[in-house]
């Protein structure tokens, strides 16, 4: 048989790293693939306020390379390589990396996490990346600094209509613009929205640009009216985007349950096939917060250990 490892973690946000941490204390010496997003979605934040233990922002990459840092110090080996297929069929499982090599495990942590998806604009990429957050995808993680801001939200579902009610608490206003004429967000979602007095509707209506690059921070955008082709511009401080994540499951489409979106069906942290877990925001559609992340791989690495501890008992 090729290489064998007590475990192997898929991933390497918060979920993973710090799977592999508790993984490794217990000198179980696990190998973590990186994947092609590195650090996860933490890697394309800049300032974090909201991860414990920093009593000043940090940026999100280097509160990764720090993770990583502490990771590999603990005994965890670190692979840049992506994986191309995975199967889950018989223990141990087989991995096998988009060149062709393969790594058998006893154990494996899934914690590929879920991409934000984006409306591909070239202006929304490059204000991605500035240091205010005017372009974002978590409220949660970035509203704090729109505080008493005009703000948009772009989508119309549960997570849109989450992320434009918490941001009513921080913003000074909120615009909502849906290309549709009604919601697809759930009743009790869509009423509190349509009833609070903060939140304003553009219906109809696509973004065309994000107004601000030059200036590098957002001042607004240019909408279009996709029944009448009118084009306006609305002033705001921050975008924040809200047409949902998708998972990064794909590896396992056909060996495990997931629900429409793609996303994990788990019982906590474990999986229908014994000895494969997972964490953070492949099966987390409530919380996605890093904090909630690294606590999930905190749980997949104790069972595993468990697991482990079980089957060498016998």
């Amino acid at each position: 048989m090729s290489e064998l490892r007590d475990i192997v973690i898929i991933g390497s946000g918060p979920a993973g790293l710090t799977a592999a941490i508790y993984a490794a204390r217990a000198e179980l010496k696990p190998l973590v693939f990186e994947g092609p997003q590195p650090g996860g979605q933490l890697t394309i934040t800049t300032e974090v306020e909201n991860f414990p233990g920093f009593a000043h922002p940090i940026e999100g990459p280097e509160l990764m390379d720090a993770m990583r840092e502490q990771a590999i110090r603990v005994g965890t080996e670190v692979r840049m390589d992506w994986i191309g297929k995975v199967d889950l069929s018989q223990r141990p499982f087989a991995i096998e990396t988009t060149t062709g090599e393969v790594v058998h495990a006893k154990t494996l942590v899934i914690a590929t996490g879920a991409s934000a998806k984006w409306l591909g604009l070239e202006s929304e990429t490059i204000l991605r990346s500035t240091p205010s957050g005017a372009v974002s995808a978590c409220a949660t993680c970035d509203g704090f600094f729109h505080k008493g801001k005009d703000v948009i939200v772009v989508g119309g579902g549960d997570t849109a209509m989450e992320e434009a009610m918490y941001l009513t608490r921080i913003c000074n206003s909120v615009t909502v613009i849906h290309r549709r004429d009604t919601l697809r967000a759930s009743k009790i979602m869509a009423d509190r929205a349509l009833k609070n007095p903060k939140i304003k509707f553009i219906w109809d209506s696509g973004i065309e640009e994000i107004l601000g690059v030059e200036e590098k921070k957002a001042r607004g955008v240019r909408v279009k009216n996709l029944k009448t082709g009118e084009i306006s511009e609305i002033a705001a401080g921050a975008v924040f985007i809200a047409i949902g994540h998708q998972p990064n499951t794909s590896l396992f489409t056909g060996q495990l349950p997931m629900d429409e979106t793609g996303y994990l069906v788990t019982d906590g942290v474990k999986t229908p096939i014994e000895g494969c877990f997972a964490a953070g925001d492949v099966y987390d559609t409530v919380y996605r917060q890093a904090v909630t992340a690294a606590g999930m791989g905190c749980m997949a690495a104790i069972e595993a250990i468990r697991f482990i501890e079980a089957e060498e008992s016998h």
